[in-house]
């Protein structure tokens, strides 16, 4: 049975990182006594499962061995043993195939949140404002914290884009499923018919990018620096602070000019290149391993259209589930945790899916 061998490969690592880390020579290493320990650590979950599950496969074998007494009651004793342990092994399996499904090495990062007012004028970035503040306010519900690295605003006092970093543990893991466009649907305060209009705003969700997993070369990086510039264009610093990096193998741009210190404003740009330029090689990634997938988790595709919020009907709709929820105002004051759980169970659904199916193609075939 390929989960089987599949498992019992787990557990003979297991095994043999309980040898490494009472070894003199990786005690005294910190860095790889870490490594294995997290990796022991890991597999723990998965191996104490498994011995179980392993356990209740016996017992069923050796249930199953009784129904050929003659005894009747020893034989009515097996099936109600049967009966417990088969659903004792059913959901001994569905907690493994969770516990298998591959982690997301992001999902413990923080993250570099990008909102775009896109088609629709003024309404577009005065909901990218609301959208940032219902970010904001679901951070603040965690216990994290939004910093602002870099806002574009309008005269109106909405934004044509803002970049913020989101700090706290297990941002990414929350926030990955946001990626898209985000449609609006209500009466502009100017409309004096009441018609309704619809505009939309891009959302991007990256996660923060170590140094070693994106090497920037200086050589590779242009930088400009000018005056930073508030709503309207006017000048709000008197020094040449905000910064402008163009990587040059890619074109992409950044610009940051929220600081009054050029070096600070750098720092924050470099972030915002390096979580921008990380996000590229992932989705190179995800192309690679999944080419028929048509929906890839957490891949931030921003021409998705994923979700609707109609102030007429006080309704917000996600159509990647078909969730629909009659309370608006509280989403927009950042109360997001039925729909962040409700996108995660779909997507671990979707992954146990997928992760079964590749554990029966990789099964060997019978040609008996």
């Amino acid at each position: 049975m390929a989960l089987l061998d599949r498992l019992a490969g787990f557990e003979q690592r297991y095994i043999e990182l309980e040898g490494l880390l009472s070894d003199p020579a990786v005690v005294s290493d910190r860095e790889m006594y870490t490594k294995y320990a997290r990796e022991h650590s890991e597999l723990g979950k998965i191996v104490s499962v498994y011995r179980d599950y392993r356990q209740v496969l016996n017992e069923l074998d050796e249930s199953r061995e009784l129904l050929s007494d003659s005894d009747h009651e020893i034989k009515d004793l097996a099936r109600r043993e049967i009966e417990a342990l088969t659903s004792r092994k059913d959901g001994l399996e569905s907690e493994l195939k969770t516990l298998l499904i591959p982690k997301d090495p992001n999902d413990a990062k923080n993250v570099i949140l990008e909102i775009r007012a896109g088609t629709g004028g003024d309404e577009a970035s005065l909901f990218a404002g609301d959208l940032f503040r219902m970010y904001s306010r679901y951070a603040e519900s965690r216990g994290w914290k939004a910093e602002i690295m870099s806002g574009h605003w309008t005269d109106s006092g909405g934004f044509k884009e803002v970049i913020a970093m989101v700090k706290g543990d297990g941002a990414y893991s929350y926030l990955k499923y946001e990626s898209g466009t985000h449609r609006v649907q209500r009466v502009p305060a100017t409309e004096t018919q009441g018609r309704i209009h619809t505009s939309a705003v891009t959302v991007a969700v990256l996660p923060e990018a170590e140094d070693v997993e994106v090497e920037l070369d200086p050589n590779e990086i242009k930088v400009d620096v000018f005056r930073s510039s508030g709503p309207g264009g006017q000048s709000v610093n008197t020094t040449d602070s905000a910064v402008r990096l163009t990587h040059q193998p890619t074109g992409l741009v950044v610009i940051c000019q929220d600081e009054k210190s050029q070096h600070k404003n750098k720092a924050k740009a470099l972030k915002v290149l390096r979580a921008r330029l990380y996000d590229i090689q992932l989705r190179e990634q995800n192309e690679k391993i999944s080419q028929d997938r048509k929906n890839q988790v957490g891949s931030g595709d921003r021409s998705e259209r994923i979700r609707t919020y109609n102030f007429p009907q006080g309704r917000v709709t996600d159509h990647r589930i078909g969730l629909t929820l009659y309370k608006l105002e509280q989403v927009l004051t950042g109360d997001l945790d039925e729909i962040v759980n409700e996108l995660a169970a779909f997507y671990q659904a979707q992954a146990i899916e997928d992760a079964e199916a590749n554990v029966a193609e990789s099964a060997p075939v019978d040609h008996s």
